[in-house]
């Protein structure tokens, strides 16, 4: 997929602000430092689209990145991250699920998780979420790099085991460093975008 144009084009934080054109959707979901934003700058091409920040819990909107004018990527808050007040997290919890309810154009969610370690309760909550509005979701093995390769298949049957991922939905294995998994995300995202 080659990148031309790409455009922060809305921060919304409630319904009235999302784009209205119908362009195709891409929801990223994640912990807090699981890597979102690194994720969205690798697959775009694009070395600081999105902010990274060494402090977790930056993002606190829905950031509608508008990509060669054909789709979004949205960047939603980070969860699981304790420093966040209880109501801000309920915030971030609504905002999420109104959109989920209210995106007939949302094709696809890419969940990231943290390859080195087992996946969180936040995760599997997330997961569920998600299979509860019957939505199809990728999940993303981030930091694969840091992990030997010794260790991958045992990681791979882990993550699978404890999110209980559904046979449907994909696991990919990234790598900000390697680019490892940044072709496939873009060619599933392609296949979807132009129905090829």
């Amino acid at each position: 997929m080659k990148i031309n144009s790409v455009d922060l084009t809305i921060s919304a934080v409630r319904q009235s602000q999302y784009p209205d054109d119908k362009k195709p959707e891409f929801l990223l979901v994640g912990r807090s430092n699981v890597g979102k934003s690194s994720f969205i700058n690798c697959i775009i091409e694009r070395r600081q689209a999105a902010r990274v920040s060494s402090k977790p819990g930056k993002t606190q909107t829905l950031n509608f990145y508008n990509i060669n004018e054909a789709f979004y990527l949205v960047d939603v808050p980070g969860y699981g991250y304790a420093s966040v007040s209880k109501e801000m997290q309920a915030k971030f919890g609504k905002m999420i699920e109104e959109y989920i309810e209210n995106r007939d154009n949302l094709e696809r969610v890419y969940m990231l998780v943290d390859f080195r370690i087992k996946p969180t309760q936040d995760d599997l909550l997330m997961y569920n979420f998600l299979k509860y509005y019957n939505l199809p979701v990728t999940i993303v093995a981030t930091k694969v790099d840091k992990v030997s390769r010794n260790d991958r298949d045992k990681q791979i049957k882990l993550v699978r085991d404890e999110l209980n991922i559904r046979e449907e939905d994909k696991l990919v294995l990234f790598s900000i460093k390697t680019k490892l998994g940044k072709s496939e995300v873009q060619k599933e995202i392609e296949s979807i975008v132009y129905k090829k």
